[in-house]
């Protein structure tokens, strides 16, 4: 058995420090009031049973409380107090230097909590551990200086979750859609260095990887491009490569037709796009921003954006290399093709190309392909988007918050060059277990948390509130996001509706089968689960009436956040059945993952709760190895289409660097009780020996993660 120590270490579980710490306390009181040596091994026996029943590594500090509830169940009341004495007091030689042990064992890469706190970040590299420290540092000043304390005391209560704390001391905001198009048309400016507008298809993709990556170190959430801005360019490369062939004939001495110069250009045209997309692929995946990892970025893949015609043709010449240049993978260090983390693909289904026979079907039986072999793209269906956002279709910011509409000055809707200023979640298990199951109070309990929310997102957005240009030029001054002058404050940005601001939520299903003894599926308990969300929804509108801001709901993709929450709900009240005995809960309002149900029963049930999370949702189907069943793929796709905004399909992609094993890597529980991954071929469970991908909370994972939503990825049903 493991323990989690305070630096974040994890070690063996040593029960003579139990004994010895109790033996200590209980000679500090008087004989009669003491402990027997019996009655102290009993506690020891006590607190390890528990321990081993919880099935995860416990902390110090659960074992500490565990410690503490056995001596009074011994009704030993002196004991008790010279223990938590002991405890208080060196928790306040601790609090005189909080980080300092957990920035050392970040350096040493001992720190088990933070090796799977990011699925997507690698702890043993130098750029990823000076961002962790960094964010220490900025945890411990937030903790200490920038949030109220009943903030803190939720957040570490598990009652709330106060997103990206690692980042708050700064003045950055959460993620946002790149105006890409203003960067190439008007020209941008990179560390300081004056950019034109590119002069042909291959340059314009280096100014946006390059740019993108500039993007990714100014904020701390994901980051949209759209292919149609990039689409004008290969127009661009044409008309170059038509006056160079040209000239060529003509220095050559040959006769030459107009239709020949077309042909020689239009090959050297589609070249050129292969370049391009090869540089974006590879150059998003291998550039290493501030942060110590690839850009959280999502290509925007849409054919309607672009007017019908030589544009939206040179958009689907693009969005066909993207795809094919995915489903061949990148290589990794043993030059085996593998499944890649970014960029992530949004590819929009329309009328031009759902239905076979309709001319841009071929793309869409290609991304079939793609997501068989890759698990992308996810999948927007423009019909539905559009009736959910009064007549668009644009894409979300990174892997699932969506912008509400906006219009500007002339009354034209606006989505680029906009962004999200941060997100608090409301673990809404919680507010149902601290109810008791009593309806009135739950919704009592539900106003009070939401009270809370307001006031922690008040406090990100107050922290963004007179941020000046100059923190990020590429965003604020440049064109990603905006044009301001030099000191001009973001704050206009701030109100209308220009930006939003999110309430998130987690743990629907637990929540609803707390209070009402069923799955949120059931027909007897859904109207309550949406009776839930709109109360959620009603809370945003008056807040936004109220501050002139755009507070919007956001179905949370927690990733490590599942695993504290399900510890936090443990020690709060117990193991639940079917509510808090996981180590993780359900992410927003999606199907329990153990629940038994078709693809399309899903997709249709969790298609009236992504109405209802105007601020950020997506669903996704866990499905084997399709491809040898596209046909199966795109029935998927189709129903997509007619009945969901935003969706996904869950396939595996592994490989064993020890055994060449191509497969689903498995995870299992070692000796010690923790889950590892292992290769059902060669049984390698080195991870540095094998690539893992998993859809973890929207973005693809490949960096593993922590016990809780590792336990949460090993329970997933298949769905079709």
């Amino acid at each position: 058995m493991k323990i989690i120590k305070r630096s974040g270490s994890e070690v063996s579980f040593d029960e003579k420090k139990i004994s010895a710490a109790i033996t200590k306390a209980n000679y500090e009181v008087p004989v009669k009031e003491r402990l027997s040596k019996e009655q102290i091994t009993d506690i020891t026996a006590a607190v390890v049973n528990i321990c081993l029943d919880v099935n995860r590594s416990l902390n110090v500090e659960e074992i500490q409380d565990l410690v503490e509830e056995q001596i009074m169940d011994k009704r030993a009341f002196s004991v008790a107090r010279k223990y938590i004495t002991y405890r208080y007091n060196r928790a306040l030689i601790r609090k005189s230097n909080s980080t300092d042990k957990q920035i050392l064992s970040l350096l040493e890469c001992n720190n088990e909590e933070v090796k799977q706190e990011n699925s997507n970040k690698n702890p043993t590299v130098n750029s990823v551990q000076r961002d962790y420290m960094a964010g220490e540092v900025s945890k411990d000043i937030t903790k200490r200086f920038l949030l109220p304390s009943e903030v803190i005391r939720a957040h570490e209560q598990g009652i709330i979750h106060f997103h990206d704390s690692d980042y708050f001391a700064q003045h950055m905001h959460n993620c946002c859609l790149v105006n890409l198009e203003d960067m190439l048309q008007n020209g941008t400016v990179i560390s300081e260095t004056l950019i034109d507008p590119p002069k042909s298809f291959s340059t314009a993709c280096n100014i946006a990887t390059q740019s993108i990556a500039q993007i990714a170190s100014s904020q701390y959430g994901g980051q949209s491009i759209s292919l149609t801005h990039l689409a004008p360019f290969v127009d661009v490369s044409r008309q170059k490569y038509r006056r160079q062939v040209e000239e060529e004939f003509k220095k050559a001495g040959l006769e030459y037709t107009s239709q020949q110069v077309d042909r020689v250009a239009e090959l050297r045209v589609l070249n050129e796009i292969k370049c391009g997309v090869q540089m974006i692929q590879y150059q998003v995946i291998t550039l290493m921003t501030t942060n110590g990892q690839a850009p959280f970025v999502s290509v925007f893949m849409y054919l309607n954006e672009a007017p019908e015609g030589r544009l939206r043709d040179d958009l689907a010449l693009i969005m066909e290399e993207i795809l094919r240049q995915r489903i061949q993978g990148v290589k990794n260090e043993k030059g085996v093709y593998i499944t890649p983390a970014f960029p992530k693909l949004l590819y929009v289904l329309e009328e031009n190309n759902i239905h076979e026979g309709s001319k841009y079907w071929y793309l869409t039986e290609l991304a079939a392909k793609c997501t068989a072999k890759r698990m992308v793209p996810d999948y927007i269906s423009e019909k539905i988007m559009k009736e959910l956002k009064q007549g668009n279709c644009y894409p979300c910011m990174g892997c699932r918050s969506f912008l509400t509409v906006y219009r500007d000055e002339e009354d034209r809707p606006k989505f680029y060059g906009r962004f999200n200023q941060g997100v608090v979640t409301l673990n809404l298990v919680d507010v149902a277990c601290s109810s008791d199951r009593d309806e009135e109070l739950f919704w009592k309990i539900l106003d009070k948390r939401l009270a809370l929310c307001k006031k922690a997102l008040m406090c990100r957005h107050n922290r963004l509130k007179g941020t000046p240009s100059d923190v990020a030029p590429i965003l604020w001054q440049y064109g990603a996001l905006a044009r301001l002058k030099k000191g001009e404050k973001i704050d206009k940005l701030l109100y209308n509706g220009y930006s939003t601001i999110s309430l998130g939520y987690a743990g629907l299903c637990e929540c609803v089968r707390y209070m009402t003894g069923k799955s949120h599926t059931d027909p007897e308990a859904s109207p309550f689960a949406l009776k839930i969300m709109q109360r959620l929804n009603d809370a945003c509108s008056q807040w936004r009436e109220e501050e002139n801001i755009d507070f919007s709901l956001y179905g949370t993709p927690l990733e490590s956040t599942t695993y504290k929450f399900a510890k936090c709900l443990q020690k709060r009240f117990g193991k639940i059945e079917g509510v808090t005995d996981k180590n993780y809960i359900t992410n927003s309002y999606h199907v329990h993952v153990t629940e038994e149900i078709n693809a399309f029963d899903k997709l249709k049930f969790e298609a009236q709760f992504q109405k209802l999370s105007p601020g950020g949702a997506v669903s996704y189907v866990e499905v084997p190895n399709m491809e040898n069943n596209i046909p199966a793929v795109l029935e998927v796709m189709k129903f997509i289409y007619d009945n969901i905004m935003y969706a996904e399909l869950n396939t595996k992609s592994d490989y064993c660097q020890v055994c060449d094993y191509n497969g689903q890597i498995q995870i299992e529980t070692d000796r010690h009780g923790k889950l590892i991954w292992k290769c059902p071929n060669c049984g390698n469970t080195d991870q540095n020996k094998m690539n893992v991908a998993r859809r973890t909370c929207g973005y693809i994972g490949t960096q593993y993660w922590n016990q809780g939503r590792t336990q949460e990825i090993k329970e997933r049903v298949l769905h079709l």
